[in-house]
């Protein structure tokens, strides 16, 4: 697909993220997850956070943000550790059985990517790497300037 033009590429990005996005649909309802809730699961297991970086991460209000931690802490995803250096701070850690728990719902899939890419150069590789690096980046430099937050 050497001539794939930047709407074709588009397109397929597109699909992309819809499949993803059933995907995660599957594990939110087999879980009882929220849309929201997943997204804020996703968010807490890339990167520590407190709940207000969560709040603002998420575009929610403290208390919507709170509804959401109490489902994800009721689920026994997540819990909320007093920071010891400082009492007033509040960190958000995913739970070993939650890392767990999907990493057995995600490891199929995982597999079916490492199984599509294993034809794959290493310069191909690379092409895709900096492909999807890029899009990625442009994608959070336009998502920033749309919410106001870039």
């Amino acid at each position: 697909m050497s001539d794939a033009t930047d709407y074709d590429l588009s397109m397929m990005l597109r699909a992309l993220v819809m499949e993803s996005n059933r995907f995660l649909e599957i594990f939110s309802a087999a879980h009882e997850l929220h849309p929201t809730d997943m997204t804020a699961l996703n968010l807490i297991m890339t990167t520590p956070m407190t709940p207000g970086t969560l709040a603002r991460a998420l575009n929610l209000s403290a208390s919507a943000t709170t509804s959401v931690l109490d489902r994800l802490e009721r689920a026994g995803h997540v819990v909320r550790d007093r920071d010891p250096g400082d009492r007033r701070r509040v960190e958000l850690r995913v739970l070993d059985t939650a890392t767990a728990l999907a990493a057995t719902f995600f490891q199929p899939l995982a597999r079916e990517y490492s199984s599509a890419w294993s034809g794959m150069s290493p310069d191909e590789r690379g092409v895709v790497a900096r492909f999807l690096a890029s899009t990625i980046e442009a994608t959070s430099r336009v998502r920033e300037e749309v919410s106001g937050t870039g």
